[in-house]
């Protein structure tokens, strides 16, 4: 319905609805072109920490902490690739799902975590860089503190649902 609206909406203010498409699909694909080599970099970056045994070790370092907040130490590793990359956060969902299962209760917490942050730097390395943004100052703190408060209320949410 959107579709045929932004369509009618066009024809009746006289514009020529497919050059202004076309226009459009031109400048998504500078966009694209421009970012990728930020997409390679995030991805890379990524794989080679999940492969490396990296993330396993950053859970186990925060596991004293984690116990003591009532935290899953097994998912720290999942908190800091969620900030880059969620296609490979996505990769670490599965796994947590095989290991402890989608109904578990780290498997809710993963879930609700995935839907309520956000890939902070993967969104700020494209968006900014596309729309030339160079004012940045509270980005940063603002994306970190809104992700702490994702992470926080997935626990408790979960937790509600045991």
């Amino acid at each position: 319905m959107v579709i045929f609206y932004i369509v009618a909406y066009g024809v009746i203010n006289k514009q020529n609805v497919y050059e202004e498409f076309i226009k459009g699909a031109k400048d998504g694909f500078h966009t694209v072109i421009d970012i990728m080599p930020t997409l390679v970099g995030l991805m890379v970056a990524v794989g080679v920490l999940r492969a490396s045994g990296f993330l396993g070790f950053i859970g186990k370092l925060f596991k004293g902490v984690t116990d003591m907040i009532g935290f899953p130490s097994e998912l720290v590793p999942l908190i800091f690739i969620k900030m880059f990359s969620s296609s490979a956060a996505t990769g670490l969902v599965l796994d947590i799902f095989k290991t402890y299962g989608p109904d578990s209760y780290i498997g809710m917490i993963t879930s609700i975590m995935m839907s309520c942050t956000e890939t902070i730097f993967y969104t700020m390395s494209v968006y900014y860089m596309a729309a030339k943004v160079t004012k940045t100052k509270y980005t940063l703190p603002g994306a970190l503190i809104s992700t702490l408060v994702g992470v926080v209320l997935s626990v408790i949410l979960a937790g509600m649902m045991k």
